[in-house]
């Protein structure tokens, strides 16, 4: 079971988006998704917010919220609870990233990037309503075969 982070860091109607391409047995490998990791011990949500987007991009976080739960349970990686969260302030300037490419790309082109089924869900999760939610994805390799939400 892992535990981590994700964020998307809003401006000017855009998401900053990693392409996953430089991780060598990367699960996401190929795939846009946002910017987060792995839990360190010790470490809250939050705690693991901030360092990820610190590590990862080289901004600070100012103003974020935390935005929900998502459950990944997976017949070839086993389960992830990811602690979903937006920012829309930040210090700094985006650096390189070790884990692919950063690019600011524009909310209405998220569908048409390489991503995972459920991401979709969640990114209509995050448009339609600032309510907490809960969000149950089960992949059987990389197809998704349920979804659940609950909203808060």
């Amino acid at each position: 079971m892992k535990l981590t982070t994700l964020c998307y860091i809003e401006k000017d109607n855009k998401y900053l988006m990693l392409h996953r391409v430089k991780k060598v047995n990367d699960e996401n490998h190929d795939k846009w998704i946002g910017v987060g990791g792995k839990f360190e011990p010790g470490e809250s949500p939050e705690d693991c917010l901030l360092r990820e987007i610190k590590e990862e991009t080289g901004l600070t976080l100012k103003k974020y919220d935390f935005r929900g739960i998502v459950t990944f349970v997976s017949d070839e990686w086993g389960t992830e609870y990811m602690h979903l969260f937006t920012a829309t302030e930040y210090e700094g300037e985006v650096c390189t990233c070790d884990e692919g490419e950063l690019v600011w790309v524009p909310k209405a082109d998220i569908e048409k990037l390489n991503l995972w089924e459920g991401d979709k869900v969640f990114f209509r999760l995050l448009e339609e309503s600032k309510d907490f939610f809960s969000l149950k994805l089960r992949y059987e390799g990389e197809t998704l075969v349920e979804s659940v939400v609950r909203r808060y």
